[in-house]
């Protein structure tokens, strides 16, 4: 038993020595202060609210320093019945978030990066007036995060890759 353990140890000992060149995305301390240096305009309402929130969060925006790129939020929302009761009551919601954006350089205006993310979730619709509203709102906060989420791995990933502002 302890021979399979020894060979099991020997085993991962190599297999990890070839991650040797591996970095993390966030370990990349450039990523992580240009991410940081992002000023959401994000539009106003609910959603508008909620992704900026999420994206100020996951950007770890530091709020003394002067914003190196801005980025401009449009949201599409949408909301579908499904699950549609005998009584044509919908007992189930499908909410479809689209955010656009543009990344622009401060200083020049000039276009970095756009991009479109989406997300599709679904909900469940109750009886009482109260809880349908709750629930239509935890869809909204959720599809906000997954949304900002999305975009800020987008943004990470060319980031890492030496991303270049973008000539007008």
């Amino acid at each position: 038993m302890s021979r399979i353990l020894i060979l099991a140890a020997a085993a991962s000992a190599l297999l990890l020595s070839g991650c040797a060149g591996f970095q993390p995305l966030y370990a990349q301390t450039e990523v992580t202060k240009n991410l940081a240096a992002i000023q959401v305009e994000a539009p106003s309402g609910r959603t508008g609210y909620l992704i900026r929130q999420h994206l100020d969060d996951a950007f770890a925006k530091d709020h003394s320093a002067a914003p190196a790129y801005t980025m401009e939020l449009g949201l599409g929302e949408a909301r579908y019945p499904r699950g549609v009761r005998i009584d044509n009551v919908a007992t189930r919601y499908e909410y479809v978030l689209t955010a656009s954006y543009v990344l622009r350089d401060v200083k020049t205006r000039a276009v970095a990066k756009q991009g479109q993310v989406r997300v599709e979730l679904t909900y469940d619709s109750a009886d009482q007036p109260y809880a349908s509203i709750s629930a239509q709102q935890d869809a909204q906060d959720r599809a906000a995060e997954q949304a900002a989420r999305r975009i800020e791995m987008e943004l990470a990933v060319w980031l890492a890759n030496g991303a270049k502002v973008a000539a007008k």
